[in-house]
């Protein structure tokens, strides 16, 4: 079990360090149905959960898919593993126009966090909650910080204890061409 693990930090600090080098390679992809895909996926081992979704229709965007994939997977699936505790969990993802980007947010009834430690969230290795509690490697957050950074977008956390969380992160609009 400890080697499985380790081998799976290793293969999640390799791609850690491989997201700031890649080039991305953008394409137009509508954030409706990224985050409709990636639920259905994340759902695959969370079948038998009561989790009620409320997904809001999302703009399209200019990103790189599979990095932004990832993003959008690691903030779901912390969604699904820290409503775990709930009887019926509430994810919500939605987004909002604010002028020159999208700010887009994941929202949970889960385990919360006390905002005292909301700068430690989207750092490698920073864990909030117990790994006996919550399994994970500590990579997930820091992983969607560095994709969301690489767009040219910022990143930040809501919470409170026992009540869910929000997390946040804005891409810039797509440029459109002179006419």
């Amino acid at each position: 079990e400890s080697s499985d693990y380790a081998g799976r930090l290793v293969d999640k600090l390799l791609g850690f360090s491989r997201l700031g080098r890649a080039e991305l390679q953008r394409v137009r992809v509508d954030m409706t149905t990224l985050v409709r895909e990636t639920q259905r996926d994340v759902m695959q081992d969370a079948k038998e959960r009561k989790i009620t979704w409320k997904i809001a229709q999302m703009p399209t965007v200019s990103v790189d898919l599979m990095m932004l994939r990832m993003a959008v997977r690691d903030l779901l699936s912390n969604a699904v593993k820290y409503t775990r505790q709930k009887e019926e969990a509430l994810i919500e993802v939605g987004s909002r126009d604010e002028g020159t980007e999208y700010v887009f947010f994941v929202r949970d009834n889960g385990v919360g966090f006390d905002m005292e430690y909301a700068d430690k969230l989207f750092g490698v290795f920073q864990r909030l909650h117990r790994w006996e509690d919550y399994e994970g490697t500590g990579i997930g957050l820091a992983n969607v910080r560095r994709v969301v950074e690489r767009h040219g977008g910022r990143t930040w956390a809501e919470g409170e204890e026992g009540k869910g969380a929000t997390f946040y992160f804005t891409l810039p609009k797509p440029k459109t061409a002179a006419v």
